[in-house]
């Protein structure tokens, strides 16, 4: 048996300090982390919450209780993943046919990506509402919505849009509402069905950061959208007339004979 000395007293005491010290670091590291962890937590989930919040009552998940109105802004997205057709793309297309059917729409403004020559979500979704009837003229485009606050900032601000009604997944009104009400734009939005992904949990953790994200955009970085340009009133370019189910109906002026003063 070694022989105890003042020197091992000390080594002993010196190791077993910096034992001590070192557990109680990562004791501190983990609380630390547990605590900022949560807070991340609950910062998510309040602006989420809240987001859904604010949009109460504007969501229509059905074209008969949407309330009519003048322009239907459709959010563009790819019509194909890969040789698939895309039902994110398909239930936005049907909805909007359907607005125009049941006459609660006077026309459209399509806003999407147009990166290149051969891909071009406004005429895209276009040739489509063409092929379903509806006349040309109802129909507006507009190729700088890159993103949600492009389209509903651009809505607002170039085509001079003061109350439109938003088409998209029910998820994704929340965020549009959200930014359209920050630019005092009075929109509705026609929420239309998802597809069951195969990871719903990825989509909507996705969703949660893009609420965060537009936050960011309007309260503290200021984004603006990519391209504003002239002012274009689609407004003032509809066509004065009556609209049917699918085909306009022109509706004479009636013609009052001047009175003779015989």
């Amino acid at each position: 048996m070694s022989k105890l000395s003042w020197t091992n007293i000390k080594d002993h005491y010196r190791q077993t300090s910096v034992c001590r010290i070192a557990l109680n670091t990562v004791k501190i590291l983990l609380l630390l982390g547990s605590g900022i962890t949560l807070c991340i937590i609950l910062l998510l989930s309040s602006v989420d919450f809240w987001m859904s919040y604010q949009a109460n009552g504007r969501i229509y998940k059905d074209v008969e209780s949407a309330p009519a109105r003048d322009i239907a802004l459709i959010l563009g997205t790819s019509k194909y993943i890969g040789r698939t057709l895309n039902p994110y793309y398909t239930y936005r297309i049907d909805a909007a046919i359907e607005l125009y059917k049941q006459q609660k729409v006077r026309g459209f403004l399509l806003s999407g990506d147009n990166a290149h020559r051969s891909y071009n979500e406004p005429w895209t979704m276009k040739r489509d509402l063409l092929r379903a009837g509806i006349p040309e003229e109802l129909i507006f485009l507009d190729y700088a919505g890159f993103r949600t606050l492009d389209s509903i900032v651009r809505a607002k601000q170039i085509f001079n849009l003061n109350d439109f009604t938003v088409v998209t997944q029910t998820f994704h009104c929340d965020r549009a509402l959200f930014i359209a009400n920050y630019y005092k734009a009075d929109a509705t939005c026609l929420g239309v069905p998802s597809p069951k992904p195969k990871s719903w949990f990825n989509v909507r953790v996705r969703e949660v950061f893009a609420r965060i994200k537009a936050m960011l955009d309007v309260y503290i970085m200021n984004t603006q959208p990519k391209f504003l340009g002239p002012q274009e009133p689609i407004l003032e370019m509809l066509p004065k007339y009556n609209y049917g189910p699918i085909m306009p109906r022109f509706v004479p002026q009636p013609y009052n004979e001047p009175k003779s003063n015989s």
